[in-house]
C-alpha cells in the first residue's frame, strides 16, 4: 500500500466524528511545521510560515504564505467537509424499558437500512463544569468499543422486508447497547463518566455521534477497491491536507477550509455558508499589512477548489447514470458539472483543472447527473456565492454515497491526492 492509501486509511479509521477529523489533521499539520491561531486574537504571521485555526472544534482552516509572497499574489482555496449522514445522541437518551437503547436523531441524508446490524460505536465531545462559567473544560471521546448495534426486524415477523420497508426514525433506529439489569435510570451518563473518568455531576452537555466501526479495507482480487465507513467526506479532507503540506508554492497563499455541517445545509457558524472563512481571509490579509481593497483583489482573483465525492456508475443500475458523462471507480477525479449550478461549473475554471491534470498526468473525467435525477448542493456553489472566486466541484467517484459503508476506487484517492498537490504548487 503507498503513502497515500497508508495515510487516507489512518485518517478513516481516526475520524470517529467531525471534532475527531479535526484532531487528526491538527496532528498532521502540527507535524508539518503548522502554527495554531486564534480568532479571537491579533494574528503575527510570517512568510514562509504555515498556520491553522480551529473554530468551533469541528471545522480546520489552514494555510501557507509563499516565502517570497508579494501583494496581488493568487490566492487558492480548497474546501472540503468533516461531518457525514449519522446518528446523533438526544439528551437524556436512555430509553426506559428491559433493553438498553439509546434515543437519537437522525443527522442528515442517510441510507438508514444500512445502519443495521451493525457493530456501532459513539464519539465526539463533552462539555464538562469548569470554575470558569464562560470557557467549560472540552473533551473528545471516543468509545471504541462496538458497543452498540441497531437490530433488524426479523423476516417471519415481517414476510414483505424484501419488497421495501419504510424505518421510522423514532422507533427503528434506536441502538440497542444491552440488557438493563440493574434500576439505574441515567446508566449511559455513568458509562460516559467512566470513560471520561470524572464524576457525572461535571458532564454539563455533549455533542455525540453513533459511528460504524467497520475497518476500512482493500477488497477485489485485484485488490483495486475501498470499502469503508466515511469515504465522504474523508476522501477529500485527506486529499486537501496532502495538497496543502506537500504542494508549497515561493509565491501566493494556499489555504484548506474543511468545514462542518455540509449534510445539513451549511447554515451554522461552522459551515460554509458562514462568515468563518471570510474573517479567517481577514484577519490573514490584515496580518500581512494589506488593506481592505488587497483583500477585495486577492478574493477577486483566487480560485477554489470544492472537493467532495461524486457519484459512480452503478453496476447493477446504469441506467441511473447520465447517457454521457459518466464515470467508473478509477478512471481519476470526477469534475462535476451542473448548467444550474447546483456545482459551480464555471468553463473558465474548469478548463485550469483540466490542464492541471494533463501537464501532471492525473486521469480525469466529466461527470453529470441525468438531467430527470438532480444531485445535492455542494460548497462550492454556497461558498463562491460569497467570497467569488473561479470554482469548480470536483472530487472521487463512489459507489453507495450516504450509506454508513462506501465503495470507490483505490487509484482515485492517490488521483485526487495529486491533483490538490499540483493545484497548490504549480
Amino acid at each position: 500500500m503507498n503513502q497515500e492509501l497508508k495515510d487516507f486509511f489512518s485518517m478513516l479509521q481516526k475520524s470517529v466524528s467531525p471534532y475527531h477529523a479535526v484532531e487528526e489533521g491538527t496532528i498532521q499539520l502540527k507535524n508539518a511545521g503548522y502554527t495554531e491561531q486564534k480568532l479571537d486574537e491579533k494574528w503575527q504571521l510570517n512568510k514562509g510560515n504555515g498556520y491553522f485555526i480551529r473554530p468551533y472544534g469541528s471545522t480546520l482552516i489552514a494555510f501557507y504564505i509563499g516565502e517570497h509572497y508579494q501583494t496581488g499574489d493568487m490566492l487558492r482555496v480548497e474546501a472540503a467537509h468533516t461531518d457525514w449522514p449519522c446518528l446523533k445522541l438526544k439528551s437524556l437518551p436512555e430509553k426506559k424499558g428491559h433493553y438498553q437503547s439509546l434515543n437519537v436523531e437522525v443527522y442528515g441524508g442517510p441510507i438508514l437500512s444500512t445502519w443495521l446490524d451493525r457493530p456501532l460505536s459513539a464519539a465526539g465531545r463533552v462539555a464538562l463544569k469548569s470554575s470558569d462559567i464562560f470557557h467549560p473544560k472540552i473533551r473528545l471521546i471516543d468509545f471504541e468499543e462496538p458497543y452498540f448495534t441497531i437490530p433488524n426486524l426479523a423476516i417471519h415477523m415481517n414476510r414483505k422486508i424484501n419488497e421495501g420497508v419504510e424505518l421510522n426514525r423514532q422507533v427503528d433506529m434506536l441502538p440497542l447497547c444491552g440488557i438493563n439489569e440493574s434500576s439505574e435510570k441515567t446508566w449511559f451518563a455513568s458509562a460516559l463518566a467512566k470513560k471520561l473518568q470524572v464524576d457525572p455531576s461535571d458532564i454539563i452537555d455533549y455533542e455525540i455521534n453513533i459511528y460504524n466501526k467497520d475497518q476500512p479495507a482493500l477488497i477485489g482480487f485485484q485488490k483495486d477497491l475501498i470499502s469503508s465507513p466515511r469515504l465522504d467526506n474523508i476522501s477529500s479532507v485527506q486529499a486537501c491536507l496532502s495538497g496543502l503540506i506537500q504542494g508549497r508554492r515561493e509565491h501566493g497563499i494556499n489555504l484548506i477550509a474543511l468545514f462542518d455541517n455540509e449534510e445539513i445545509g451549511s447554515h451554522t457558524k461552522q459551515g460554509g455558508d458562514s462568515n468563518i472563512l471570510p474573517m479567517v481571509l481577514e484577519h490573514l490579509y490584515t496580518a500581512l499589512g494589506q488593506n481592505r481593497e488587497d483583500y477585495l483583489t486577492a478574493i477577486a482573483g483566487g480560485m477554489m477548489l470544492s472537493v467532495d465525492v461524486a457519484h459512480a456508475i452503478h453496476p447493477n443500475h446504469p441506467e441511473k447514470c447520465d447517457i454521457t458523462n459518466q464515470i467508473y471507480p478509477n478512471e481519476g477525479v470526477a469534475i462535476k458539472l451542473s448548467g444550474n449550478q447546483r456545482y459551480a461549473t464555471d468553463c473558465e475554471a474548469v478548463s485550469i483543472v483540466e490542464q492541471l491534470c494533463r501537464k501532471h498526468q492525473i486521469p480525469y473525467k466529466k461527470f453529470a447527473n441525468r438531467s430527470d435525477i438532480p444531485g445535492g448542493s455542494t460548497l462550492g456553489t454556497i461558498t463562491s456565492s460569497f467570497l467569488p472566486m473561479k470554482t469548480v466541484d470536483l472530487g472521487a467517484p463512489i459507489l453507495a454515497m450516504h450509506s454508513s459503508r462506501e465503495t470507490m476506487g483505490a487509484n482515485d484517492q492517490i488521483s485526487l491526492c495529486h491533483l490538490t498537490k499540483a493545484f497548490f504548487q504549480e
